[in-house]
């Protein structure tokens, strides 16, 4: 049984270290490169990018420090909290290796990352591919006859064979005050859709059964593209959200939707969810709910009716999956404020929910607001906060025992398999167990279950 409450901090992703599995039979003598992935998805395919590009140039992918010739840490740098983890990551790279190589978003602040590690041989900043691929020629030269065919299909994966994310663009337009993302990450660029589709028609081909869309604005997609059509399969597919996410729907895998700002076109995907092109999941940060926080967080939706709309979505499509995070203990927040989330919380009814406490960013705006709000307060309304989400969950949940969902399988050990409902992201929301009947699946199946125990977060069931 998970006693383990989904992530309350989804832009923190867990650590990630290149699984042995993705080891290939190599030469002696090959250079090798180790990798630490720190942050949110987004983070991650850039590391799967850089490692794909090693492969290719004939670098061999080491599972632990002590079998390579250097390490690349790829950091966050978005809270406190991360880069305090991100150095403390870098400094566990030096002990153990001694070489490293330090890319992503912390990487924008090089003094930083000096000040505490002198000793790291190269920083760079987010999604600097060249400059992090000549950081490791310099440290480690590559082999003079790299092997073209180490190269697997899908490329190097972080994420089990059975799912992986799709960045869809780079940047973000947005302007909000707590957060530094558009500063370390630029403005919105996104990618023309034939070069995503042709991207997820791969990942398809190589066994993925789930692609995870992401980006730091996915409703923004193509916005910056105009009217750009891009040849596809002997038609033209715009370089917009609605029209991807139909392209992406006729492809043999889940499509899930992440990071998802409710501009009114979002409407415009709901229909593709109830008819099953895309997973009825939309994860979609709100924030807060108080019209005053939200125009002192300077969040693009402040002036939305999110119930109306929430209400419209699941007209439209009855089984929708919404997910939010929100931050309690922003600047000036009062006690009348944070009850008006509590409220719109208990009306909206949100199905997945992450909750963190305000933190001071580096080089935020909201860090010169007045009337900041003290630790012990976050602390008691984040608490108050879990306490009402949790109530939410668990009835939500116990609604479901006797139904009859399909899942994923993520994972089978001795004593269950661990499985996801289309309801449930990886890493941030919960899970499905099945420990009756399991021993004949494995990690991609996609099974039909009957529910027959549910708690706050997870759900167990049966293979039907």
């Amino acid at each position: 049984m998970s006693l383990n409450p989904p992530n309350l901090r989804p832009d923190l992703a867990p650590k990630a270290k290149i699984d042995a599995n993705d080891r290939v039979d190599v030469r002696d003598g090959q250079p090798k490169i180790g990798m630490v992935s720190l942050g949110c998805p987004k983070a991650l395919v850039d590391s799967e990018r850089i490692l794909t590009r090693l492969r290719a140039e004939g670098y061999a992918i080491s599972p632990d420090y002590a079998g390579a010739d250097a390490v690349i840490v790829n950091t966050c740098g978005f809270l406190d909290s991360a880069k305090a983890e991100s150095l403390e990551a870098i400094g566990e790279a030096l002990n153990e290796n001694g070489r490293v190589i330090v890319t992503g978003c912390l990487g924008a602040e090089e003094d930083y990352i000096r000040g505490t590690h002198p000793s790291v041989l190269a920083v760079t900043g987010p999604h600097q591919y060249e400059q992090v691929l000549d950081a490791v020629h310099q440290a480690v030269p590559p082999s003079p006859d790299p092997f073209m065919d180490l190269l697997p299909a899908r490329g190097i994966s972080l994420t089990p064979r059975h799912y992986s994310y799709l960045k869809i663009s780079e940047g973000c337009n947005h302007k909000c005050k707590f957060c530094i993302i558009p500063d370390m990450r630029g403005k919105l660029a996104s990618r023309p859709a034939h070069a995503v589709l042709r991207e997820a028609e791969k990942l398809v081909e190589a066994g993925v059964r789930e692609l995870l869309v992401i980006s730091q604005d996915t409703s923004a997609y193509g916005l910056d593209r105009k009217y750009d059509l891009n040849p596809w399969k002997d038609r033209e597919v715009r370089s917009h959200i609605t029209d991807l996410a139909r392209e992406l729907g006729g492809m043999d895998a889940w499509i899930r939707l992440h990071y998802v700002y409710p501009y009114p076109h979002v409407r415009d995907l709901i229909p593709l969810m109830a008819d099953g092109l895309v997973l009825p999941y939309l994860d979609i940060p709100f924030q807060h709910a108080h019209p005053d926080v939200l125009r002192r967080m300077a969040r693009p939706a402040a002036g939305s009716k999110t119930l109306d709309e929430i209400a419209a979505w699941r007209n439209v499509c009855p089984d929708i999956t919404l997910r939010s995070t929100f931050i309690v203990g922003y600047p000036g927040e009062t006690e009348e404020e944070f009850q008006t989330l509590l409220d719109w919380l208990d009306e909206a009814q949100l199905d997945r929910v992450g909750c963190f406490k305000y933190e001071n960013v580096d080089g935020a705006r909201s860090n010169a607001l007045p009337d900041h709000v003290a630790e012990e307060v976050k602390e008691e309304r984040w608490h108050r906060f879990m306490e009402r989400s949790q109530a939410i969950s668990a009835a939500k949940l116990a609604a479901k025992v006797g139904s009859r969902l399909e899942v994923i399988v993520d994972e089978v050990d001795d004593e269950a398999a661990t499985c996801r409902t289309k309801a449930d992201a990886p890493e941030i929301d919960g899970n499905l167990f099945i420990d009756e009947g399991f021993e004949e699946l494995k990690p991609g199946d996609i099974v039909r279950v009957e529910v027959d125990e549910a708690s706050e977060y997870d759900l167990w069931g049966r293979v039907v």
